[in-house]
């Protein structure tokens, strides 16, 4: 007789994981209708940068050759948002960038303006959620993020090999 839970036929941590996942397109898709953050809103996206289906320039994929972590905030435009990704412009040293970044290659976002977090499992790791990496240092000012822990959404799920 085994003490554990038997393993389940039911792939629900990947099921959660997409519906999370949706939940940041949802909100994208929203301040691209609206034109706009509303009042203090803004977002770090921390996302693998050699995903399926990035496409970001070269030259952040030589200085982020894992992951990196963009701020939408005041800086930022052609904001399109569909289904499976979404691109937007932003200005790292000056230099505009075409980002586009699929829901499936984000491990985190975070809202500081009401501590809102999402973290998720890279798709390739099984173990443990990601340790969100300081800012790109995309142009714009930064706020920093309050640590009371409110709001914080983390799921963590274990898979058994």
């Amino acid at each position: 007789m085994s003490d554990g839970l038997p393993d389940s036929l039911i792939p629900y941590d990947e099921i959660v994981q997409e519906a999370l996942r949706a939940v940041v397109g949802r909100v994208l898709g929203s301040v691209a209708e609206a034109g706009g953050l509303p009042g203090e809103h803004h977002f770090y996206i921390t996302f693998k940068t050699q995903a399926p289906g990035v496409d970001i320039p070269r030259r952040l994929i030589e200085r982020f050759p894992d992951e990196m972590t963009i701020v939408m905030q005041n800086r930022y435009w052609d904001l399109t948002v569909d289904d499976e990704r979404f691109s937007v412009g932003l200005s790292f040293n000056q230099v505009p960038s075409k980002l586009v970044i699929p829901y499936s290659a984000i491990t985190g976002f975070h809202d500081p303006a009401v501590n809102f977090e999402l973290r998720f499992q890279a798709q390739e790791e099984v173990d443990g959620l990601p340790e969100i990496p300081d800012a790109a240092e995309n142009d714009g000012p930064l706020a920093q993020p309050v640590e009371d822990g409110s709001n914080v959404v983390s799921v963590d799920f274990k898979r058994k090999k």
